[in-house]
């Protein structure tokens, strides 16, 4: 005979299957949509992260409540190389979720919790409307690269073809928190757990903002594509009392997290601090401070004060061998001036000053073509507001200066960062674990923030902790 917990399972399955099954032509169109930008997605951030333990452990989380779920949704779930906290979902069932969240969780309910979210998304069409609204934008910006020689520029400007920044709703964040919470019951998750990890969200943008000198808004993070207010981590507590407590695992997700990278991987080159390294490729720069970088998978962006914004990226061009007729080509029709040749460290470069009108108003460029032999070209592409390059062409220049080729011994001297997980035991303290965070900016607030231990408070609530390591 089924248990209770069973038959709450099988009867809240039915509900959803009920509620959530449209019209197969409808669904057909969804699942097309996503298989369409899925690899692109996946590109843009990192590619997968093939680490069997990982996938495995996030598989089988997606099994479990593709299961609670009920529908004829086929699910796939994805964990994407890129240390950027987010979650996304695509149409027709496609989940994703970076590798530089799962670190924050602490247990295998909060896992699941994110990915019940993004799954309510695709229940509730959220996606759907969201990709058509930004593939609608990204050909509206097409333009404006065009016109500047890199269409990642306009992806900065909050234009481009970057399908998967433009945020939900809060109504439609609420919706995805209530369907959550039902798959999280349903799966026998502890609902709550979507709550606390709501709460580890908000700890951590304020770590980031606290890391980078920045306010709140203005970092790197999931919440500037699933806006969160307090009201909203309330309201999913609220839910969640409601519901009967399940489990919350905790061996599994540590078992999972042990040794998995954290930060920059190998294959996209480092962010260390101010600069940005890529051993594999060989080169590296520095921006200057007050600018904070991000590491994406096909290009770098750097944010600075004042409206500043640098992008970097590279690839072959028949071009290569002379950076001059390389951006002559790229922005011929443009208003541009003259291009410079330049020599940066040894290396053929040339540069050029151009402006473009966009939707949100006229922006100046400075755009840096470095040629590192062969067939391959590096772009700084550097965004002023119209009228203040000047002031802002030290920076940039300091920049593109810095653009050099790593010796095999500098090229060597970088390697990622890991997570390891360590029993906790009698005696042990929270500054004892911080200790082996060498390197990391406020260690202590960090390692608090990742093994959900408050402030003033010792580590021996928690069996096992995560501590990042070289």
């Amino acid at each position: 005979m089924p248990s209770h917990r069973n038959r709450i399972v099988s009867f809240l399955a039915a509900l959803s299957l009920m509620a959530w099954s449209g019209p197969a032509p409808a669904q057909s169109r969804e699942e097309a949509l996503g298989a369409q930008e899925h690899p692109k997605l996946v590109q843009q951030y990192g590619g997968e992260y093939r680490d069997p333990k990982v996938n495995a452990f996030v598989q089988g989380i997606g099994r479990r409540l593709a299961q609670a779920a009920g529908t004829n949704v086929r699910w796939s779930f994805t964990v994407l190389d890129s240390d950027v906290v987010n979650a996304f979902a695509l149409p027709g069932g496609y989940v994703h979720l970076t590798r530089g969240l799962l670190a924050l969780a602490k247990d295998e309910a909060e896992v699941a919790g994110v990915m019940a979210h993004e799954m309510g998304h695709v229940l509730e069409h959220h996606s759907t409307d969201r990709v058509n609204r930004s593939t609608i934008a990204g050909l509206l910006a097409m333009g404006v690269g065009a016109v500047l020689g890199s269409p990642e520029i306009a992806q900065v400007l909050g234009m481009g073809s970057n399908l998967y920044i433009a945020s939900y709703s809060r109504g439609q964040e609420t919706e995805a928190d209530e369907v959550g919470v039902r798959l999280l019951q349903a799966a026998g998750y502890d609902p709550m757990a979507m709550a606390t990890f709501l709460e580890t969200m908000n700890r951590y943008s304020q770590y980031e903002a606290l890391k980078s000198g920045k306010k709140k808004s203005e970092g790197f993070d999931m919440l500037a594509s699933h806006p969160q207010t307090e009201d909203r981590v309330q309201r999913a507590a609220d839910l969640a009392r409601k519901a009967p407590r399940g489990t919350r695992p905790v061996e599994p997700y540590m078992a999972a997290m042990d040794g998995t990278i954290w930060g920059d991987s190998p294959e996209n080159g480092f962010v260390r601090g101010n600069s940005f390294v890529h051993p594999a490729l060989g080169i590296g720069f520095t921006v200057p401070q007050g600018f904070s970088l991000l590491n994406g998978a096909e290009q770098v962006a750097a944010k600075g004060p004042n409206g500043a914004v640098m992008l970097f990226d590279g690839g072959r061009s028949p071009a290569a061998r002379d950076p001059a007729a390389f951006l002559t080509q790229a922005l011929q029709g443009s208003r541009t001036q003259a291009v410079q040749r330049l020599d940066i460290n040894g290396l053929p470069a040339a540069t050029a000053i151009t402006r473009a009108e966009t939707e949100q108003g006229p922006v100046d460029a400075r755009l840096v073509a470095v040629s590192v032999g062969g067939d391959t070209l590096y772009k700084f592409t550097f965004i002023a507001p119209p009228g203040t390059l000047q002031r802002h062409d030290p920076a940039f220049e300091q920049t593109a200066l810095s653009f050099h080729r790593l010796s095999q011994r500098e090229a060597a001297s970088y390697r990622p960062e890991r997570i390891r997980t360590l029993p906790v035991r009698p005696g042990d303290t929270v500054e004892g674990f911080v200790a082996r965070m060498k390197g990391e900016p406020y260690a202590e607030e960090l390692f608090r923030i990742i093994n959900d231990v408050p402030p003033g408070t010792p580590v021996q609530a928690r069996p096992v902790v995560k501590v990042i390591v070289p």
